[in-house]
């Protein structure tokens, strides 16, 4: 299982660099949009464009956030608990993680889907087949919740075996424990 966390680091270690030459691009594309107004040949469609980029980078980039432990969590009572009990609460964490991904990548799939039936493009100049932006961002949530139910596994295999120390290594927040 170990190995598997570190695979998943690994690729979500690349996911994050492309992410982040997504937003180089964008900010690229928005200054070179600037220049271009300021020369009376504006660009155009550089808001709708940088709007897919940000949803795509979003849900791509959390699943990056996941395994470097960086989501955000209101730790008061866990730092406070014994080695037991802030594994049953990094666990509860990372389930309730992986059930709000899973839920929301089965949801994503039905906008997707039906997008996908209808042919839908976006009312604007650029008339951008939604499901391009979709699939992007549904993707990025199927990866988040395929990482949430890796570790989430991982983390409840550890605390199984009663090693609640270690189920901090994946589960746990960067605080000191």
């Amino acid at each position: 299982m170990a190995r598997i966390i570190r695979w998943l680091g690994r690729i979500n270690e690349g996911v994050a660099l492309v992410a982040g030459l997504g937003l180089l691009a964008c900010v690229a594309l928005i200054l070179a949009e600037i220049l271009a107004r300021r020369f009376g040949a504006p660009i155009g469609g550089t808001d709708e464009i940088s709007g897919y980029v940000m949803a795509a980078v979003t849900s791509w980039g959390i699943g990056y956030a996941l395994t470097e432990r960086a989501h955000v969590r209101i730790d008061l009572l866990r730092v406070r608990g014994g080695p037991g009990f802030r594994a049953a609460l990094d666990c509860l964490a990372l389930l309730s993680l992986a059930g709000v991904a899973l839920v929301t990548a089965w949801h994503g799939w039905n906008v997707l889907e039906k997008t996908l039936g209808t042919g839908a493009r976006a009312n604007t100049a650029l008339e951008t087949p939604l499901w391009i932006p979709q699939a992007i961002w549904w993707a990025g949530w199927s990866w988040f919740a395929l990482s949430a139910v890796v570790l989430a596994a991982g983390a409840l295999t550890l605390a199984a075996k009663g090693r609640f120390e270690n189920v901090g290594d994946i589960a746990g927040t960067e605080t000191a424990t």
